[in-house]
C-alpha cells in the first residue's frame, strides 16, 4: 500500500520464529500506520489460554483482593519475573499456552532462573544464584494456577505443573539465614528512643512483640482495644494469630494476683483509656501529616511506611543496623529458651502446632502460660543483677 512503511520481508524457515514476528512486530506496525496510532493506546489483551492471560485471571479473582499488599507485591515480581523469561524460539514463557505445559518445561525454567549473571567493576562475569527470589516466583506461580483453575476450570489443566518441584531453601553447604534477634538492652535502647522523638505506640508495640511473641502482622493489624482486657474478662487479653488462625485469652495476672507484664499493662491501660474503638495501634506522634490517629497498617495492608520509622529509630538509637521490629519478637523467644521454657510452654506462648517449629506437642493450658512468664521476668533480672555486679567498682 502506499505509503506504508511495512515492507515485505523474508521470515525464514523457522516456523515459530516466523510466526512470532509476524504477531508481534510486523502486524502490530501495520495496525498503527492504518489507524494512525490509535491501536498503540489500545493496551493489548493476552491470549486466551496463555500463561499470561492466567495471571489477569489470578489478579481478577477475589483471592487475589484477600492478599495483603506486601504479599501482593512479591507475587507480581514473582510472576512477571516467570512470564519475561524469553524461550529459546525467542517468545515470552508467558505467552506460552497453559495445556502446553509440562512439570519438564517448568524445571528447566526454574533452573535458568535459579542462577542470574552480572559483571564486577572489572567486567569479569560473575554468576550467583537468587534461590529465594526464583522459589518465591514458582510459589506464585503455582497459586496462580490453583486459583485459575478453579474460576475456570474449563481452560485451565487440572495438572499444575508448579507443584510438588520439592525446591530447596538453600544450597547445600549453604548456612541457615539467621533473623537478627535484638536483646532486652535494645529493647530498652528502642523504646526509649522512640519516646524521644514522640512515637510512644511504637515503644509499646515492640514491648508488645517481646512479651507476647507476636508477629508484626497482627501487633498492627489484628490487636484491637475490644481484646484487651474486656468488661467480660478484665484479667485477660485475647491474641489473635493472623497466620495460623489461633486464638487464645492470655492470663494478666498470676494466681496471687501479681500482674504477669506491669509495663507493659500500665501502657496499655493509658492507650485503652484514651482510645476509640479499632486497633490499638496508632500514629501518636504529634508531627504526623493527618490530626486523626491513623493505624499504622493500611487499608491495603501495607506496613513500609512503619518499617521505615522503625529502622529511624533503630539508627538513632545507635543499635544494630540489621535489627528491624520482627527482632523484638525473635528476642523473646530467645529470653524464653535462656529461661529454661519447656517446649510446651513456648508453644503455649507462641501458639505454635507445627513440629517444624517447636517439637513436642502438648496442651497449652493457663498454667503454662504463666509459669513461662515468671521464668522471663525472674531470668531477666537475674541478667540484670549479674550485669551490675560485673561492672561494680573494683575492690
Amino acid at each position: 500500500m502506499e505509503g506504508c512503511p511495512i515492507k515485505a520481508e523474508p521470515l525464514g524457515a523457522e516456523y515459530a520464529i516466523a510466526v512470532a514476528r509476524t504477531e508481534k512486530v510486523l502486524l502490530p506496525a501495520f495496525d498503527s500506520w492504518r489507524s494512525h496510532g490509535l491501536t498503540d493506546m489500545v493496551p493489548s489483551l493476552p491470549a486466551l489460554g496463555s500463561f499470561d492471560w492466567l495471571v489477569t485471571v489470578f489478579k481478577s479473582h477475589q483471592k487475589w483482593k484477600e492478599i495483603d499488599h506486601k504479599t501482593q507485591r512479591l507475587y507480581q515480581q514473582g510472576l512477571d519475573l516467570f512470564s519475561n523469561y524469553t524461550l529459546k524460539d525467542g517468545t515470552r514463557a508467558g505467552s506460552k499456552q497453559l495445556s502446553d505445559f509440562t512439570k519438564g518445561f517448568v524445571d528447566v525454567v526454574y533452573a535458568k532462573l535459579l542462577v542470574v549473571e552480572c559483571q564486577d567493576l572489572s567486567g569479569n562475569t560473575i554468576r550467583r544464584e537468587r534461590r529465594r527470589f526464583a522459589n518465591a516466583a514458582m510459589a506464585a506461580c503455582r497459586r496462580a494456577w490453583f486459583v485459575g483453575q478453579r474460576a475456570r476450570e474449563s481452560e485451565v489443566p487440572a495438572v499444575n505443573p508448579f507443584s510438588r518441584m520439592g525446591l530447596r531453601t538453600r544450597s547445600p553447604g549453604q548456612p541457615v539465614r539467621q533473623m537478627p534477634t535484638a536483646t532486652w538492652e535494645e529493647l530498652v535502647a528502642f523504646r526509649s528512643e522512640a519516646k524521644r522523638q514522640g512515637y510512644h505506640s511504637l515503644a509499646t508495640a515492640a514491648l508488645l512483640a517481646w512479651e507476647w511473641l507476636q508477629r508484626e502482622e497482627h501487633v498492627f493489624g489484628a490487636f484491637d482495644i475490644s481484646h484487651y482486657r474486656p468488661s467480660e474478662r478484665p484479667n485477660s487479653v485475647k491474641i489473635v494469630h493472623p497466620k495460623n488462625g489461633e486464638e487464645a485469652w492470655w492470663p494478666l495476672f498470676d494466681e496471687t494476683g501479681e500482674p504477669l507484664f506491669p509495663e507493659l499493662m500500665a501502657e496499655l491501660d493509658i492507650i485503652k483509656d484514651a482510645s476509640v474503638p479499632g486497633l490499638v495501634f496508632r500514629r501518636d506522634h504529634e508531627h504526623r501529616r493527618s490530626r486523626v490517629q491513623l493505624p499504622w497498617i493500611t487499608e491495603r495492608r501495607d506496613l513500609r511506611y512503619l518499617r521505615r520509622v522503625v529502622k529511624k529509630i533503630i539508627l538513632a538509637a545507635g543499635l544494630r543496623n540489621e535489627l528491624s521490629f520482627t527482632s523484638f519478637r525473635h528476642g523473646g523467644f530467645t529470653e524464653g529458651a535462656d529461661s529454661d521454657l519447656s517446649d510446651a510452654e513456648l508453644r503455649a506462648a507462641a501458639r505454635h502446632r507445627s513440629t517444624r517449629q517447636l517439637p513436642t506437642y502438648a496442651k497449652r493450658t493457663r498454667k503454662q502460660l504463666i509459669a513461662g512468664s515468671k521464668k522471663r521476668r525472674e531470668e531477666r533480672k537475674r541478667a540484670a543483677l549479674i550485669a551490675r555486679v560485673s561492672t561494680g567498682p573494683p575492690d
